[in-house]
């Protein structure tokens, strides 16, 4: 059995965040379709992280390599310092956004989430990316957004992915992984937006989604959606615009 963490290039004690980050950036250097080459190499860093992000076969693995001690090691080098503690007697928004990016490398995903809404709600202007690398953000951002859909929590993953999917337009990133970002921002517009948030969230969402370049079958049937709310909403005038664009879409 080979070494996991070694193939992957983490260390031992690297989060889950950080396995998939690590993995993430080797694919895209092995891939076969990169290197042209057999994809034996590709094949055994996908097991190695499929060992180390699955809790019990991680568990498992650790125990048959003797990695205890580095979890004992780890617990008496623990810093005087407690950073965690730092950033949360700390009010400025850079802060906050180093908090919910903590909370999430150390898997504390209930109160990454909750810190994220809680900004949301109390400083409309609020943004993560503005504190982070390009690539720290698009990975721990869409590890977010994923945790935002487990919640229910739908338009804010919306927000979220809109930036990630613009980041990628504009220098491409994640590359194969792209269609899963974008597969789920196009699964949350199409199934859980209607009927989970009110109507004046649901068009921002629809009309957010018209410039992420989904192709012409979903840009129709976002405004068919689009048509439906201001419908309910009275404004009758501004449905049949968009139904009228949606039937030119779809010819």
């Amino acid at each position: 059995m080979k070494d996991c963490y070694k193939i992957l290039g983490v260390s031992h004690n690297a989060t889950a965040a950080e396995i998939k980050k690590a993995f993430r950036q080797k694919a895209k250097l092995l891939h076969p379709d990169i290197t042209q080459g057999d994809d034996v190499q590709f094949r055994e860093l996908l097991t190695a992280y499929q060992t180390l992000s699955d809790l019990r076969s991680r568990s498992l693995f650790d125990e048959s390599y003797s990695y205890k001690q580095y979890t004992q090691e780890r617990k008496k080098r623990k810093s005087e310092f407690d950073y965690k503690t730092w950033l949360l007697e700390r009010n400025d928004d850079e802060s906050h956004a180093k908090l919910i990016f903590y909370y999430l490398v150390h898997n504390q995903d209930d109160e990454a989430v909750a810190e994220f809404k809680k900004m949301n709600m109390e400083r409309p202007g609020f943004s993560l990316s503005r504190w982070f690398t390009r690539e720290d953000f698009m990975d721990y951002g869409y590890i977010l957004a994923e945790e935002l859909v487990l919640r229910n929590e739908y338009y804010d993953a919306v927000l979220l992915l809109e930036q990630i999917i613009k980041m990628e337009y504009s220098f491409n990133y994640f590359k194969f992984f792209f269609p899963e970002v974008k597969g789920l921002a196009r699964h949350i517009l199409r199934n859980k937006i209607e009927g989970f948030v009110n109507d004046e969230l649901a068009l921002d969402a629809w009309e957010r989604a018209l410039e992420l370049q989904f192709g012409k079958s979903d840009d129709s049937f976002f405004l068919m959606k689009m048509a439906g709310a201001y419908e309910r909403m009275g404004d009758f005038t501004t449905a049949k615009l968009c139904r009228i664009e949606s039937e030119k879409i779809s010819v």
